[in-house]
């Protein structure tokens, strides 16, 4: 644990795995799988050295806690796929990019500046009423809710389509 290097094997079950995971979960990898494992690779280093899966284009905290939102799959996998086709580090990519149809793009990073970084809550009010950070949606198949801006591309419960989401709260 303490050289940080990973076994080609293990790199490889791990990108199989996650392969099969993306593909059930109605998600794709990238069509390249030299990419896919160095990506794993960094997965895997960052996870000998803080003990979870930290995104590895991204400085981790070493604090849980503060990386949740970094932890692979990230929080911003999904806004970044939609919008871009890929996400930030490119191991997750849309259904247009893995048939290349569409080409990659450069991604801005949305992970706030480690000084806003804040993690959702819930602001109780005089009232009695909870205001949320963040809008809740629900999926009509399965009603499945998750706290965020935008709802997932797919179900992570049912596989339903982003489009069968509402707004919950």
């Amino acid at each position: 644990m303490s050289n940080e290097s990973v076994s080609p094997v293990r790199i490889e079950r791990v990108a199989r795995e996650l392969c099969e995971q993306a593909t059930t979960g109605g998600y794709h990898l990238n069509p390249n799988n030299q990419v896919v494992e160095q990506l794993v690779e960094g997965l895997l280093v960052n996870e000998q050295r803080y003990g979870y899966r930290a995104c590895p284009c991204r400085l981790a905290d070493g604090d849980k806690d503060a990386d949740l939102d970094i932890i692979c799959p990230c929080e911003y996998r999904d806004a970044d796929v939609q919008e871009f086709g890929t996400c930030y580090c490119g191991l997750y990519v849309s259904e247009a990019v893995a048939d290349a149809r569409q080409e990659f793009e450069p991604i801005p990073e949305r992970r706030p500046a480690p000084e806003d970084r804040k993690r959702p809550t819930a602001d109780a009010t005089l009232s009695g009423q909870v205001r949320l950070s963040q809008p809740v949606w629900r999926c009509r198949v399965c009603g499945y809710l998750c706290a965020r801006e935008m709802p997932p591309a797919v179900c992570p419960i049912c596989k339903a389509k982003q489009e069968r989401f509402e707004r919950f709260i």
